[in-house]
Formats: C-alpha cells, structure tokens, sequence
C-alpha cells in the first residue's frame, strides 16, 4: 500500500529526509544531480528544512535549513545512522537510490516516500523486494523517458506515480576560446579535437570510448588530422590505452585523467566534437555540459542520450554505423558560433537551473497531493534539469 500521510492537510512548509548513498561532497554523477536536487529543497518555500544521511560524501555539513550526516562503517554504521532518524517526524522522505529503498520506506513512519531513478539500476528487473517496496512509493522521478519506460515495463507502479526530472547544468559553464597553453601541455598540438568526458569504469564499458578509438584509423585515412582528449580515470584506462595501441594511434589518444571542476569548461573549449557514442546512458550530464560550452555534440540515438540532446535538436544521434561519416561531417564543417549559441539557449531554456527548481516544486506539490501543472518548456516536454559539481551549501 501507498503511504497515507497527505501533506496537502496542512499548508505548514515540510520536513524532509534524504536518503541518499552519495550526498554532498561525493563525486560523480548521482552526487551531483543530488547536490542540484538538496540545493532546489533548500532554496523551496515548500520546505521547512531538510536532513541528509548520507553513504558517502562530506560529514557534518550544515547550511540555511539543511544539514548533512555522512554514516561511517558501511552498511552496518549507516543503518545506525538512519536508526537514529527513527525518533524523528518527518514529512517527506527523499530516497536516492532504489537499493536504498527499503531503509527509506522503514525510516518513513508513513511519510510520503519520493525515489529517485537514474539508468541501469531502473532498467531490468529485480529481485521480488523491488517491485513490492515501489507498490508503496507515493512518488518516482526518472532521469529520462527511457528510464521510465523501463521502469514500468517491470513493476507494477501506477504509471501516473512516476514522472521524468531530467538534470541540470551549471551555470559556471561557457563558450571561451581554447587555451593553446592547455592544449600544449596536453600534447594536442594544432590537430582536431574529438572529446569525452566520463568515467574509465570496467562496469561502464558502454560509454563508447573504444568506439571512438575504432574510429580514428579511418577518420585519419579520410585526412582528419585529429586527436582524442579522454577526461576521466577508472580501472578501465589500462585497456582502452591498449586498445589504442592495437589501432594503431596511441600518439593520437591524449588521457586527461581526473579534472577538477573549475578546469573543466578549459577542457571542453579545446574541443572540435564532443563525442560519447554510448548505449546505456541514464540520461548523460555530459552532453548538456558540452553544449553549454559551445561544443558541437555528437552521441548515439540509444537510451537517455535522446533526452539529453532533445531528440537531435542540441547535437547529432546517430546510428553507431554512422559514428565515422557523422565524424568526418562535423570535423569538416567550419564552427558555427550562431547556432552554438540557439543551441546553448535552447539547452538552458529546458534545462537550466531555474527550470530545475520549479520542477522539483511541482513534484513536492505532487507529493503534498496538490494538482499544480508542471512548468510550461519547450516541446518535447522533457521535464527536466540537471546535475552540477558539489559546491559548499551557504
């Protein structure tokens, strides 16, 4: 059964629980779309004040109506940690992960629990637990339509119960010239520049970037003389070295690694293409930054990546048989600031942080059991937002 507390009864502002595995202060995606999420609750005149237990990130921080508790010893010290929550009324449960979801309906005392699903976790289905414990989930967001879809295809949830928030992006990321110091020291030279930006994971080999390294013996042969920048470390960076090598273009394939967040955009302005022909992204906060850079974008038509480029309005999908025709077209076209610029725009006008904000209000009035429409987008209504760096809290 559905949890029965009705927010809509009192008009007083909520307090809200997070439960999350990667709060503040953690790495990689999932932490950042949360950061842009508890940053929407803090700064929400529907909430009153929001508490954070957390796997992983920074303990002990504290801003304006919210503060962080990061639980240390595993699994054991984070079940205390949420134990100690028990004695607390809150009226609203934020879940971030569905292997979290258990302890957030225990956690809940019949508060109104809210999910948040993202890619592959979402995709396929799970043991029993999984589809009985979402029965009793009064609200899921999914990253994407895909996510969605999958989502339904497996559980029984009512299909009106889940909804689709996108990301958002940061506003530090612009359009700037290339550095040519950067670009020297990265040994890029005058060559043409094909980017990705994502982590070297074993797990997460369908990111594409062997397919990249495929393409390069061809593109070069056609006359592009061009490099790959690979931002990102993992344990998969060793194979994908040798992959190269193999191809034949080790000296063309440029490994970054980790790149803190303010020499981020630096690295995106040295790009001619972005490229991430991957085919099982949740959603892809790395194109919505490339477009925010001025890049042109170039991704498969495969899972969230559909999203993320607004069906082909904000950079190319392609068919993984096109990668290096689509490739080739785009290295030999001249850069279009014009249209970077609609497109920076556009990508803003359905994802940027203010839309993002009104989107999470709707969904707490949902939860409140209020009717109020989501905000007004552009077509095709995509509703969504995204992920940005962790910053501090003010």
């Amino acid at each position: 059964m559905m949890a029965t507390q009705d927010l809509a009864a009192s008009a007083d502002p909520a307090r809200v629980l997070a439960v999350l595995s990667d709060g503040l202060g953690a790495g990689g995606g999932i932490a950042r779309y949360g950061t842009d999420l508890l940053r929407a609750l803090q700064a929400s005149e529907r909430v009153a004040s929001t508490r954070v237990v957390a796997r992983h990130g920074a303990d002990g921080v504290r801003g304006r109506r919210l503060s962080q508790r990061v639980a240390a010893g595993g699994r054991a010290g984070f079940a205390l940690a949420l134990g100690a929550e028990r004695g607390r009324r809150y009226d609203a449960v934020v879940c971030g992960h569905l292997n979290l979801l258990p302890a957030a309906l225990a956690v809940s005392r019949d508060a109104p629990v809210w999910l948040l699903t993202y890619g592959i976790e979402a995709w396929r289905p799970r043991r029993r637990w999984a589809a009985r414990a979402l029965e009793r989930v009064a609200l899921v967001t999914a990253i994407s339509r895909d996510t969605r879809r999958r989502l339904l295809q497996w559980s029984a949830i009512a299909p009106e119960r889940v909804r689709v928030l996108p990301p958002t992006v940061s506003p530090d990321l612009t359009p700037g010239p290339a550095d040519s110091r950067l670009a020297a020291a990265l040994g890029l030279g005058r060559r043409r520049v094909l980017l990705t930006v994502g982590r070297l994971d074993p797990a997460e080999r369908y990111k594409g970037h062997d397919r990249v390294i495929g393409a390069l013996p061809a593109l070069v042969a056609a006359g592009h003389d061009c490099a790959y920048l690979v931002v990102g470390e993992g344990g998969d960076r060793a194979r994908l070295e040798a992959v190269a090598r193999a191809a034949g273009v080790a000296e063309r394939v440029v490994f970054a690694g980790h790149v803190d967040d303010g020499r981020l955009a630096d690295h995106y302005r040295l790009a001619d293409v972005f490229v991430m022909p991957s085919t099982g992204e949740g959603f892809g906060i790395v194109f919505l930054e490339a477009v925010a850079c001025g890049c042109r974008v170039v991704g498969l038509d495969a899972a969230g990546a559909r999203d993320a480029l607004r069906d082909g309005a904000l950079g190319a999908l392609v068919a993984g048989d096109d990668l290096v025709p689509t490739l080739a077209a785009v290295l030999t076209a001249p850069p279009d600031p014009e249209t970077a610029r609609r497109r920076r725009d556009a990508m803003l006008a359905a994802f940027g942080p203010a839309v993002f904000a009104a989107e999470v209000d709707a969904m707490l009035d949902r939860l409140r059991g209020e009717a109020a429409p989501s905000p007004t987008r552009p077509e095709p209504a995509h509703r969504g937002v995204g992920i940005r760096r962790p910053e501090p809290m003010s």
